[in-house]
């Protein structure tokens, strides 16, 4: 089974051996066989297709799993970069290693180094930490997991939620260098490089379009004890957060036991009322 890297955006950064792969496979497993079939007559290989994406990735893993132990080649591609980054194809991956199927690697092109290596922030180590959830509770709980991380942290975020998604970074990790890469590898590739407030502003007054890529800069040191009184004060005030969500952020944010976050929660909503 071949691991295949498809170009994030331009077509140029398709690779020789993976144009020879894709034409010598048996079977094309892709994420979106439209997609992918637009790739293929680019590069004139007349391959076979057959889907493969999370909503059939049980049934169709097992398919995939005969046509391989029956001795057929079978590549494996997504919609664009390199597969099971953030993309189908771990539990494929895991499967056919157990059965003892060999996976080849075919490397390409991946949005996370591609922006990572032009961002001008330090790349000896880094966090890499996918999609951010799309419920703001579960997002500003996942990067208070990550506030104090030592490393770059990068995230992959949909155009759509990229203002809320710097909001809830502004007040969870401060105003601290983000790199907000845009539309890699196209025609109106961008980098936006500041603070958080500075990025906010960028993006303020226009639409955002195109996959996103945000970068954060390492923590320069260990916050300050945080008041859960403070927080639980501010949260109780935003009527877009759930009681619970509230209660679970501010026991991430202090560390203090999600029981005790609880009733004291309680305590204040009710002084409230």
């Amino acid at each position: 089974m071949y691991i295949v890297a498809t170009p994030i955006g331009n077509l140029e950064d398709m690779t020789y051996r993976a144009v020879r792969i894709l034409k010598e496979a048996d079977l094309i497993a892709a994420e979106d066989t439209r997609h992918s079939r637009r790739l293929l007559n680019h590069f004139g290989i007349d391959g076979h297709l057959t889907s493969y994406f999370d909503h059939n990735k049980s049934l169709k893993g097992e398919y995939l799993l005969e046509r391989l132990h029956d001795g057929a080649n079978v590549a494996l591609v997504s919609d664009a970069g390199t597969p099971c980054i953030s993309d189908p194809g771990y539990q494929l991956v895991r499967d056919a290693v157990a059965a003892g199927i060999s996976v080849v690697p075919i490397p390409g092109a991946s949005a996370a180094v591609t922006a990572l290596c032009a961002a001008g922030l330090p790349t000896d180590s880094f966090t890499f930490a996918g999609f951010l959830p799309s419920k703001q509770g579960k997002r500003r709980e996942k990067l208070t997991q990550l506030r104090d991380e030592g490393r770059v942290v990068v995230y992959y975020e949909a155009p759509h939620r990229l203002p809320a998604t710097l909001a809830d970074l502004l007040d969870v990790c401060g105003d601290r260098q983000v790199v907000v890469a845009r539309e890699l590898t196209k025609l109106y590739e961008e980098f936006v490089r500041g603070s958080v407030t500075e990025a906010m502003a960028s993006f303020a007054t226009r639409e955002v379009k195109g996959e996103i890529v945000l970068l954060v800069a390492p923590a320069a040191e260990m916050p300050a004890a945080v008041d859960p009184d403070d927080l639980l004060n501010r949260y109780l005030a935003d009527a877009n957060l759930s009681f619970r969500d509230m209660v679970s952020l501010v026991a991430v944010e202090t560390g203090i036991p999600r029981s005790e976050i609880y009733a004291r929660a309680l305590e204040l909503r009710n002084a409230l009322t």
